[in-house]
């Protein structure tokens, strides 16, 4: 008899488990399963990665230990040429840095790729967290890895090339950065589309992405605001060269739930009684880094009842308002939708990031692209 799971996913069609209705896929009958694993072993290999160092790097130092894994199994004595990819969150930069002819270049390696919740194009919320912490999501543990201020992030993600990675690329376009008052938009980055420039490597703005004071708390003489933009440099370099690769045989599923509220755009709301000229006359009075800022600025006022005048403005990040799964927003998981490249993409809902694979609609669509990808 069939094992549950399968009783779940054969004769079952994919719309079940929220496929776009860009794809038509067939339902996976009881036959073509059988056939798809006759005489085949599907060993399960865990290749873990240091997620600070450059997805890059990993990427390399994955294709070297899949070339390594596909040899011992032939010296073995059996017919191992390929193998499937399944990934999940940065392990989808990975795997695509494995298949990139200039970086892993396995490409023939890999019969096909499953991507589970990826920033495809990176995610509003590593700035976010960068400046105001992990306060927005239920990720207690990873705050409590990674900390819940974002001078304590700031710490970690601004000397981990990795983390650096996850920013949204230039691919993420513009203006998903705002700074409001009195609900009108004063200024959008980035402007020009290029965000390493305009706010991960600007040192004076108030709305930039690294505070040098939060960046090496430890006194490290190897961490600096020059390492860091160095950093930056070769996250634009990679997040580049990765915008349109994706392997030709690629399924995706990930969150696109608006119960699961996440950073498409980031707003910074300065309060309504605050009076001055140009926001980019104004700077940092005091941050908490828990997303409460003051501001000050030669010309600024701000009218509080019938007391003197105060000169500092309060400002405060306006709460995640797009769908996703609390961390990839449903705008940078859909890049793999807009890219034309995938023989399916799942849309779902009812996950948060980090948890996505405790999800049956996720390992339904997983194992169905498996077995689509093994015939």
């Amino acid at each position: 008899g069939m094992d549950p799971w399968w009783k779940a996913i054969v004769g079952v069609d994919p719309v079940a488990w929220q496929l776009s209705d860009k794809f038509k896929l067939p339902i996976l009958t009881e036959a073509e399963l059988k056939d798809a694993v006759k005489g085949t072993w599907f060993p399960v290999h865990a290749l873990g990665y240091n997620w600070a160092e450059s997805n890059a790097d990993s990427g390399a130092l994955m294709a070297s230990r899949i070339k390594r894994l596909i040899s011992d199994y032939q010296a073995m004595g059996f017919n191992c040429e390929k193998v499937i990819l399944v990934t999940h969150s940065m392990g989808g930069l990975v795997a695509r840095a494995v298949v990139h002819p200039k970086i892993g270049a396995a490409q023939d390696l890999v019969l096909g790729v499953v991507h589970g919740v990826m920033p495809a194009i990176g995610a509003a919320a590593a700035y976010k967290r960068m400046r105001c912490g992990f306060g927005e999501s239920s990720m207690d543990v990873a705050a409590k890895v990674i900390g819940n201020h974002g001078s304590e992030i700031t710490a970690v993600l601004g000397n981990s090339p990795g983390g650096l990675q996850l920013l949204p690329s230039k691919a993420y376009g513009k203006g998903w950065l705002t700074l409001m008052h009195k609900g009108k938009v004063l200024k959008s980055l980035p402007l020009s589309g290029d965000p390493y420039a305009e706010i991960y490597k600007n040192s004076t703005a108030w709305y930039r992405l690294i505070r040098e004071d939060w960046l090496n708390p430890a006194g490290l003489r190897t961490s600096s605001l020059e390492r860091t933009y160095g950093y930056l440099e070769d996250a634009k370099v990679f997040h580049d060269m990765l915008e349109k690769v994706y392997h030709p045989m690629s399924f995706a599923h990930y969150g696109c739930d608006s119960a699961r509220q996440s950073f498409h755009t980031v707003s910074w709301v300065i309060e309504p009684n605050a009076v001055f000229s140009s926001v980019d006359d104004l700077s940092t009075h005091s941050d908490n880094s828990q997303g409460a800022l003051e501001l000050q600025g030669k010309d600024l006022t701000v009218l509080r009842g019938p007391y003197a005048p105060a000169k500092v403005a309060k400002v405060s990040l306006t709460p995640p308002a797009d769908p996703g799964d609390e961390t990839v927003p449903m705008y940078s998981a859909d890049h793999q939708l807009r890219s034309g490249g995938f023989k399916g993409v799942f849309r779902q809902t009812g996950y948060e990031h980090q948890a996505s694979y405790a999800n049956p609609k996720a390992l339904h669509s997983t194992l169905y692209s498996i077995v689509r990808i093994a015939q």
